[in-house]
C-alpha cells in the first residue's frame, strides 16, 4: 500500500463505515471505526440539541483522542490503518453545533489534542447529496436519526468540503456516491479500490466512478 493510514469519511448516512469495513478486510488491514454507539448523549441530542451539544461533542472528541492515540501501539503483522473518520471531524460537527463560548473552550482542547495526533497519509471522502443521505438513513433505520433535517446535513456537508479544500497537511480523493451503490455493484467496488492505490499530492482529487 501507498498508505499506511488511510481515513474514510463522509457525511451522515454516505456509507463511510461499510467502505472502510469492506477494504480494511480486503486488505487485511488493522480496520478502527468510531464508537457512537457508546456516546450516552447522542439520542438526547437529536431531541434537544441546544441542551445537549456540548457534552455531546465534548464525549466524540475524547473518545476519538482515545482511539487515535493507541494507534501507535498497533499489530505489528497489521501495519496498515483504515478508519472511518478523521480528528477533525470533531471540530467540523462541533463548529456546527456548539454555542460561541462553548467553541472557544472546545477548540483549546480540540488543539492541545490534535498536536500529539499523527494525520491520515490519504483522506477519502465519500460525497452524496442530502436526498441520497436522508435515503440511507431512513433504511438504517436508527430511531434517534429519523429527524434529522435537510438543512444539518447540508451544513455538515459544507464544513467538510470547505475545510477539505482549505488544508494543506494531506491529500483527499472525493468520490462522488450519490448515484452508485459500491456494496450491491462490485465493479463500483472494484473501481475505488483502484483509486486508492494511486499516488495523489496534497489537496482534493475529484474522481468519477
Amino acid at each position: 500500500m501507498l498508505y499506511s493510514h488511510i481515513a474514510i469519511e463522509g457525511n451522515i448516512g454516505s456509507g463511510k463505515t461499510t467502505l472502510a469495513t469492506m477494504l480494511a478486510n480486503e486488505m487485511d488491514a488493522r480496520l478502527v471505526l468510531e464508537q457512537f454507539a457508546d456516546n450516552p448523549f447522542l439520542p438526547k441530542f437529536y431531541s434537544d440539541p441546544e441542551k445537549h451539544a456540548f457534552p455531546l461533542e465534548l464525549f466524540f472528541m475524547a473518545e476519538r483522542y482515545h482511539q487515535l492515540k493507541n494507534l501507535k501501539e498497533q499489530d505489528l503483522f497489521k501495519p496498515q490503518i483504515v478508519s472511518d473518520y478523521f480528528f477533525v471531524k470533531s471540530k467540523l460537527f462541533a463548529q456546527n453545533n456548539l454555542k460561541k463560548d462553548e467553541m472557544q473552550l472546545f477548540n483549546r482542547l480540540f488543539d492541545i489534542m490534535l498536536s500529539s495526533l499523527s494525520k491520515p497519509d490519504l483522506l477519502v471522502y465519500l460525497y452524496s447529496d442530502v436526498v441520497r443521505l436522508q435515503q440511507n438513513i431512513k433504511n438504517r433505520g436508527r430511531d434517534f436519526e429519523q429527524n434529522i433535517s435537510d438543512e444539518y446535513l447540508q451544513n455538515i456537508q459544507d464544513k467538510y468540503l470547505d475545510f477539505l479544500r482549505k488544508q494543506s497537511d494531506f491529500p483527499v480523493l472525493l468520490l462522488d456516491v450519490t448515484n452508485v451503490d459500491f456494496v450491491a455493484d462490485k465493479n463500483i467496488y472494484d473501481k475505488i479500490g483502484e483509486l486508492i492505490f494511486v499516488e495523489y499530492s496534497v489537496g482534493v482529487t475529484n474522481e468519477a466512478l
